[in-house]
């Protein structure tokens, strides 16, 4: 597939074999950046294990302490308090049975994510042919199926995003956008790399991140040492 003439510009601002600490490699992603529209920056991380073995899997949610740069549109499956909670949290969309049927029937997805109390989970269960393969099943480990609808709802808005390892052994993961700068991304980047040591599979052997590559959404990846460093 050929490459267009800015990606091909790009490649000549940074050494592709090279391995950059993450301050440096934040600021090159920015650098070549040139779009006309503010990319979104991305982190994939590689991993040292095998998802085939459950007590390898690693999957949670942080929130970010830049937030995205994207609105969130949230759906709550909640009744009663719990509903009238999330609507005060400011949730785009609260019901139950209902957006069942409207997903069903009219394949609406005009949402982001997916919060639910337990109650509700046998509701959105008959959702989960559809929900599944997008990734949208609420979940305990992402903080989507809880009581505390309301802080969800928050967080979800403040930049709250889901890890999880995939086939492939690797995490990828929407860190920020471009118009950032790198400062704000590298914070990013570390909160999400610390939340990912802390959950470090017990059954992990070996070494546990493999590589890391950040990239913007038409840039070239660029190679980052995965290491938590002390700031400052």
């Amino acid at each position: 597939m050929k490459k267009g003439k800015k990606y091909v510009e790009s490649l000549k601002a940074y050494e592709k074999s090279k391995i950059y600490e993450s301050d440096e490699a934040f600021g090159i992603v920015c650098d070549i950046a040139k779009a006309k529209f503010d990319e979104t920056v991305e982190v994939h991380f590689r991993m040292g294990l095998d998802s085939r073995h459950a007590d390898q899997q690693v999957r949670g949610a942080v929130v970010l302490p830049n937030g995205t740069g994207k609105t969130v549109r949230t759906l709550v499956f909640a009744k009663g308090d719990k509903a009238a909670a999330a609507e005060e949290a400011g949730s785009d969309y609260v019901g139950a049975e209902d957006y069942v049927q409207k997903i069903q029937k009219e394949n609406w997805f005009d949402f982001d994510v997916i919060i639910a109390t337990p109650d509700m989970m046998g509701v959105i269960g008959r959702l989960g042919k559809i929900l599944g393969p997008k990734g949208l099943m609420p979940n305990p480990k992402a903080g989507t199926v809880t009581m505390d609808v309301a802080k969800a709802v928050q967080e979800a808005k403040a930049g709250k995003i889901e890890y999880r390892l995939d086939k492939t052994n690797i995490i990828h993961c929407p860190i920020g956008k471009v118009s950032f700068g790198k400062d704000k991304l590298r914070e990013n980047y570390m909160t999400l790399l610390g939340a990912l040591i802390k959950a470090k599979p017990a059954a992990a052997k070996g070494q546990y991140i493999k590589s890391c590559v950040i990239a913007s959404t038409m840039g070239p990846g660029i190679k980052v040492n995965p290491v938590m460093r002390a700031e400052g």
